[in-house]
């Protein structure tokens, strides 16, 4: 380890020493000035961000997919930082964070308690979307409400010090990580930026300013060396990262045949907690139906936007398509796939290492067809020897598996295969025909309930339950460090519910005018976040506009942009 090396970390963990000290000391009503000054700040620096945010991924400032840069960006920061604020606020006054959000029983003795959407103007901006939390089996209501608010329940009992590794593809998770080990774990932190989003730290420091200047929060950045010596600091207390299991394991366990060795015997070389968000291999379910030429079209781009979001570099991108080998349609539906990969707007691959996993799963796939960049494979195997099942190509690479039977042999047979067979349990999808959804009845609240996996989506992504400030986020919960999967631990949750399960996001079968044709209650257009729509970067650049400063007068605009994408 060189000087520069050690000075760096050295002086990041003695501020957070002494920050630590004065953090136990800071009053719940401080703690919330804090959350909102980061709020005003990430306002202020918003067009900073994105404009850095566009450098990184070699977007145009005028590119449609912009629109991805403001919303998993800056808008996912405001939105977190206003949410946990409200949380503060309820302890504050002796309440729970979770009181006046609807709960209900969820299956399983398991309790629901709906987040999304919270007020109007959730309700106005995502008309038809839903979110719920659910937590463990056999917890009450009056468990998850005595239990909500983590850390802040004790706040002078703090934590120690935590270090957050980075993530490079998507940039609010990084921020947001911070901001869950500040208060859901009541530690100050330091957060080593992924080399890949250096470039973004001037802004960071400029919207963490408050935190850093009252030695709660440090931004460095640095390679390998640097988040080694952090994480094996003898004063760190806790570690938490985003990325691939094979980085999760070198810092647990060590690299090489060592490594392998320390793996096996289950025997860690980092011998502190250490909570992880890891991606995998990400399922969508379509569940066989009648539908519509414009149904296969909508849908067909939904799932195309499912893995070419920020051009498949997402942990929770969907990777293999299930469907049903019996479905009439079957064929019609991949015919508008190939089309909407292929109607996709084309961008940079700008992730290291992207053109080397789509030429090796090319290798792998010899019947794969090229569409542009995108990589297309029909055939595989429903099991678990099947590379595209257990590699995560963090690539434009989707992959189709069919199964036999009618509807509801089939959705049984495609969890239980999701289930078993997949690697990882980040987040599953489920596409299905409203009508297929009412006959289906129990069966289809079964297939749901029978996910392991930490956010579950109908007729909606996964995504969309990250870019929920008061849902939770992570893996399905029961990894352990030599079988991490998904990882360990959730984020976001910010009503800092205890140990939540999963979150199961909903949403419209079809958009408006369409939905409402049909029988739909949902007044919702083609969403914003789809690599199709024509005006994402317009409308999700006013949705951040709105989360800065939310106001009845914002929304019109927003609607008009909404309706002409």
């Amino acid at each position: 380890m060189t000087t520069t090396v050690t000075a760096t970390v050295e002086a990041a963990v003695a501020a957070l020493r002494r920050g630590e000290i004065e953090w136990a000391r800071t009053s719940l009503s401080a703690r919330r000035q804090l959350l909102d000054q980061i709020h005003g700040n990430t306002a202020r620096y918003a067009q900073e961000w994105v404009e850095t945010a566009a450098g990184i991924k070699k977007l145009p400032l005028d590119s449609p997919l912009l629109g991805e840069e403001w919303v998993t960006g800056p808008y996912s920061l405001l939105t977190g930082a206003a949410a946990l604020a409200e949380s503060l606020l309820a302890l504050e006054e002796g309440r729970s964070p979770v009181d006046g959000y609807p709960i209900r029983p969820a299956p399983g003795g398991r309790t629901a308690v709906e987040v999304f959407p919270h007020g109007v103007f959730d309700a106005l901006l995502l008309n038809g979307f839903s979110a719920e939390v659910w937590s463990r089996p056999g917890v009450d209501a009056e468990t998850v409400r005595a239990r909500a608010g983590l850390g802040q329940r004790t706040p002078a009992s703090t934590g120690g010090i935590g270090v957050v590794l980075g993530a490079g593809n998507i940039f609010s998770i990084a921020p947001l990580d911070v901001l869950y080990q500040l208060y859901a774990d009541n530690r100050v932190v330091v957060l080593k930026l992924n080399p890949i989003t250096d470039p973004l730290l001037p802004v960071l420091e400029k919207i963490f300013a408050p935190a850093i200047e009252r030695g709660f929060v440090r931004v460095i950045t640095g390679g390998a060396d640097v988040g080694s010596a952090l994480v094996h600091h003898p004063d760190v207390n806790a570690v938490h990262m985003t990325g691939s299991a094979l980085t999760h394991d070198a810092i647990v366990f060590g690299t090489g045949a060592e490594g392998e060795r320390n793996k096996a015997a289950g025997t860690p070389q980092l011998n502190k907690p250490i909570t992880s968000e890891l991606g995998g291999v990400s399922p969508t379910i379509v569940v066989p139906g009648r539908w519509s030429k414009a149904d296969l079209r909508f849908q067909a781009e939904h799932l195309a936007t499912q893995r070419l979001h920020n051009n498949g570099y997402n942990c929770v991108a969907a990777q293999v398509a299930v469907i049903s080998a019996d479905w009439p349609q079957k064929e019609r539906f991949l015919d508008e796939l190939r089309a909407a990969l292929e109607r996709a707007p084309q961008r940079p691959d700008y992730y290291p290492g992207s053109a080397d996993r789509v030429a090796s799963a090319r290798r792998t796939y010899p019947q794969a067809q090229a569409i542009g960049a995108r990589t297309f494979i029909e055939g595989l195997a429903p099991d678990r020897r099947e590379p595209a099942l257990r590699t995560e190509y963090f690539a434009p690479v989707l992959g189709v598996i069919e199964l036999p039977g009618d509807p509801d042999e089939f959705l049984a047979r495609a969890v239980r295969v999701c289930n078993d067979e997949f690697e990882g349990t980040l987040g599953a999808n489920i596409i299905a025909h409203p009508a297929s959804i009412k006959r289906l009845g129990e069966r289809f609240d079964k297939a749901v309930t029978d996910l392991r996996y930490g956010t579950i989506a109908v007729n909606a992504w996964t995504g969309l339950g990250y870019l929920t400030a008061r849902a939770s986020w992570g893996a399905f919960p029961g990894h352990i460090l030599s079988d991490v999967q998904s990882g360990i631990g959730v984020v976001h949750n910010a009503l800092l519910i205890a140990e939540p399960e999963r979150t199961v996001v909903r949403g419209p079968f079809r958009p408006s005018p369409r939905s409402l044709l049909h029988g739909e209650f949902s007044l919702s257009p083609k969403p914003p976040w789809f690599v199709t729509n024509r005006t994402g970067a317009t409308t999700l650049r006013r949705l951040t506009d709105f989360a800065k400063n939310p106001r009845v007068a914002a929304l019109p605009s927003i609607f008009a942009s909404a309706l002409r994408g």
